[in-house]
């Protein structure tokens, strides 16, 4: 079965993220007001062939343990769901 899953990186609450900081301040002089904080991250989508859900899940998690994040500044959450 072929399952779609999708991840999503974020940099570590403790890490500062200039790009956000960045993109904070661009809405502030474009006039938006009250946003207080803003945190820029990846959205990574998979097409995964595997036996279970429970295996697509697996091979999500090694890809972004080994390739698409970086442990040490980022944290994944990964949410996989059978394609219709």
């Amino acid at each position: 079965m072929i399952y779609t899953v999708h991840i999503n990186i974020m940099p570590l609450k403790e890490l500062l993220d200039p790009q956000g900081k960045a993109v904070l301040s661009g809405l502030s002089n474009l006039g938006l007001k009250g946003i207080e904080d803003v945190r820029i991250g990846k959205h990574i989508i998979l097409q995964v062939e595997a036996g279970s859900a429970g295996e697509a899940q697996k091979i999500a998690e090694e890809a972004s343990q080994k390739l698409l994040a970086n442990q040490v500044m980022e944290h994944f959450e990964i949410t996989v769901a059978p394609i219709a």
